[in-house]
């Protein structure tokens, strides 16, 4: 998580506001307006708490927001049916994909039975070549939902496979299950 934005250029949430309230006993509630944070606390909260709670609050916005932007920018939608149709001849049908800002140790996931494929942030900076190997390494999974000779052999028509999982290894991203 500590490096969630380390490839971001610019922060995603700019400025914290924080409204006081007296009629507010316990609970802290934040909304973005803009680049700004509202955040609306009890006032006799201690500012020690308050800080850390306008932390966690932070995170939670700028995962949130990070995910959308990539989302709507990068649409893994377009590059996995380019994948789909190159590689497996268009066969697969009736799949989501998207970025998803709470894998941190995966590159990647794929749910065999709802068929959503699910790609981490971080993927997002790295090189193209990475993206779609990642990409087509979920897709074969749909296919084939175990790491057997059958997958390697789908995934291996990527040129550029072995490649990738050295780009991954190295970044310490190599896949877990395998």
């Amino acid at each position: 998580m500590t490096d969630l934005l380390a490839n971001q250029q610019e922060p995603i949430v700019t400025a914290v506001e924080v409204v006081r309230s007296r009629r507010r006993r316990k609970s802290v509630g934040a909304r973005l307006e803009g680049n700004v944070m509202m955040v609306f606390a009890p006032y006799h909260i201690p500012d020690a708490s308050l800080e850390n709670i306008i932390n966690d609050l932070r995170k939670k916005f700028n995962k949130s927001l990070l995910r959308k932007k990539l989302n709507q920018e990068k649409p893994l939608g377009i590059i996995s049916q380019e994948i789909n149709n190159k590689y497996f001849y268009g066969k697969i049908k009736n799949y989501s994909i998207e970025y998803v800002t709470d894998q941190n140790c995966k590159f990647g996931c794929c749910n065999y039975h709802s068929r959503n494929i699910r790609i981490s942030h971080r993927i997002a900076f790295m090189p193209q070549w990475v993206r779609d190997y990642v990409i087509m390494h979920e897709l074969a999974h749909l296919i084939e939902p175990n790491h057997s000779k059958a997958f390697w052999d789908l995934v291996s028509n990527y040129k550029l496979a072995e490649r990738a999982r050295g780009y991954l290894i190295a970044k310490g991203m190599e896949d877990k299950d395998e």
